[in-house]
């Protein structure tokens, strides 16, 4: 299997063409969308299977035994090559993809424009719902793509670190303030809003790598660094993940608490 991390819908129908035998693409969007039409053969994902959903930070990543159980389901083995879109601009899609890296599984793709970008290039879309084979797939996971407050708080001041906080500008000075009881940023984080690295709201394709690139060694954001990337709840963080390593960055950690725990933890300090 000779799919790369970031694909585009020319690339996923030849090798559907070729051989589709391990490819399992996996559609992240809303219920009602994915009933409507979806890539044939897609399987559907509930994006709340993703988080942990438990109290006091559900949007923290699930446990082995739930990965276990959401992997089986979706029929996936380890020599499934997975391709992931979402219809929400990718963040839900790159999340998925730091999930499956966090569990080993780097065999996968995100689709470059998701389902509008297939239907671009004049494919063919379906409503039929494939039935799933279930399997047993026993998820261990690393925490090598992750990042915890206790690391951030370790790291705060290392010159080898950056965080990159990718929600809104007004939320990162403090002038927006999303579920939680403070209002700004990490010490030293820049801001680099998620969206500015698609072309646009409409054509969400990521914008030519150099551009991107070249952004964010203007704030100091670069490979040689370890990344350390989050938003209110990591969910549009999930992006920002799939962007830096397709840039080529190797060391990039998600801060799954994000905002929602830094923001309401009593002892954290804040920029604004």
């Amino acid at each position: 299997m000779s799919l790369p991390l970031l694909v585009s819908p020319a690339q996923l129908a030849e090798q559907l063409e070729n051989d589709a035998s391990q490819i399992v693409i996996i559609d992240l969007s809303s219920a009602e969308h994915y009933a409507a039409k979806h890539i044939p053969g897609a399987r559907h994902m509930a994006p709340a299977g993703l988080l942990c959903g438990q109290q006091p930070i559900p949007n923290k990543r699930p446990s082995e035994e739930q990965l276990s159980t959401l992997f089986s389901a979706l029929g996936l083995t380890p020599e499934s090559h997975v391709v992931v879109y979402d219809d929400q601009m990718g963040p839900q899609a790159g999340r998925m993809i730091w999930t499956l890296h966090a569990a080993g599984h780097n065999a996968c793709s995100f689709l470059n424009g998701h389902l509008k970008a297939w239907e671009d290039a004049g494919y063919t879309t379906s409503s039929d719902v494939p039935e799933i084979e279930p399997t047993d797939y026993q998820v261990s996971l690393d925490t090598a793509n992750l990042a915890d407050m206790e690391y951030i708080l370790t790291h705060l001041n290392s010159a080898e670190h950056c965080i990159l906080d990718v929600r809104s500008p007004a939320e990162y000075r403090g002038e927006k303030v999303i579920n939680a009881t403070k209002g700004g940023h990490i010490p030293g984080a820049v801001n680099y809003n998620w969206t500015n690295a698609l072309i646009s709201e409409d054509d969400t394709r990521l914008r030519p790598a150099a551009e991107i690139i070249a952004e964010l060694a203007a704030l100091g954001v670069t490979p040689d660094k370890t990344i350390i990337t989050h938003c209110q709840t990591h969910r549009r963080s999930g992006l920002s993940y799939l962007f830096t390593k397709y840039l080529g960055f190797e060391n990039v950690r998600c801060y799954d608490g994000s905002w929602f725990e830094w923001g309401n933890h009593p002892n954290t300090p804040v920029e604004q």
